[in-house]
């Protein structure tokens, strides 16, 4: 899936399927059925609260790399201490919310940073949370705390579609746009308020879109993501 973008130059939005599933069978189901297909796997809180950082090693060893989204938000020093044990189980990507304030953010950029020189690994990508898919929100809102984060030293951001023109346009900085609330047609929706097509995401920007459901609940996985590859 190839997009364009005048900030970063051309370059391939790749698909992360989102693990929201009940189990740690499960999980493993989906991870062995669509990796190599998949490369990049989303672990949120209920299945991090769930199996802990069992899942985390798996799907390592599997060889796929981890969007670990557990939205940080807390007092600067609990965030920054959260973010670097993250980055100590050696994670693609992990988010943060933006709400959380400067002090939190570069907390946090700090950790990561201290973090990667002493153990000498990959640093994971901070990516953070503007405003949630499921709420309705004005545009100024989403471009007020993207600058934000990005202006604390955050790689990125997540948005949904419809922002992700927006910022584009207006932050002249190169950064990525994680684009959840995917769906593959624009009748199905559930609790997301703020949904796209895959095809509009990566016109849109996106670095990174993320399904769930629309996968996990398919009756041939394997051939949904054969066909959005």
């Amino acid at each position: 899936m190839k997009r364009a973008n005048g900030q970063t130059g051309k370059r391939a939005t790749q698909l992360i399927l989102a693990l929201d599933v009940d189990s740690f069978s499960k999980a493993k189901y989906f991870v062995n059925k669509l990796y190599p297909k998949i490369k990049i796997f989303k672990v949120g809180i209920q299945l991090f609260t769930l199996c802990g950082p069992k899942i985390v090693e798996f799907i390592h060893k599997k060889g796929a790399g981890i969007f670990l989204d557990l939205k940080f938000f807390d007092i600067p020093n609990a965030v920054a201490c959260a973010v670097r044990s993250a980055a100590h189980l050696r994670v693609k990507m992990l988010t943060l919310h933006i709400s959380g304030g400067e002090k939190m953010l570069k907390a946090a950029v700090g950790s990561v940073k201290k973090q990667v020189h002493r153990l000498k690994i990959k640093p994971p990508l901070l990516i953070g949370v503007t405003v949630l898919t499921s709420k309705e929100t004005k545009e100024g809102e989403v471009l007020k705390l993207a600058r934000l984060g990005i202006n604390c030293g955050l790689d990125g951001v997540v948005c949904s579609v419809k922002e992700a023109v927006l910022l584009r346009r207006h932050i002249k900085k190169g950064f990525f746009i994680v684009t959840p609330g995917i769906r593959l047609n624009k009748i199905s929706q559930d609790d997301q308020k703020r949904t796209a097509t895959p095809g509009e995401a990566i016109k849109a920007g996106a670095d990174f879109i993320v399904l769930g459901r629309p996968i996990l609940e398919a009756k041939d996985p394997l051939r949904v993501v054969k066909e959005l590859i």
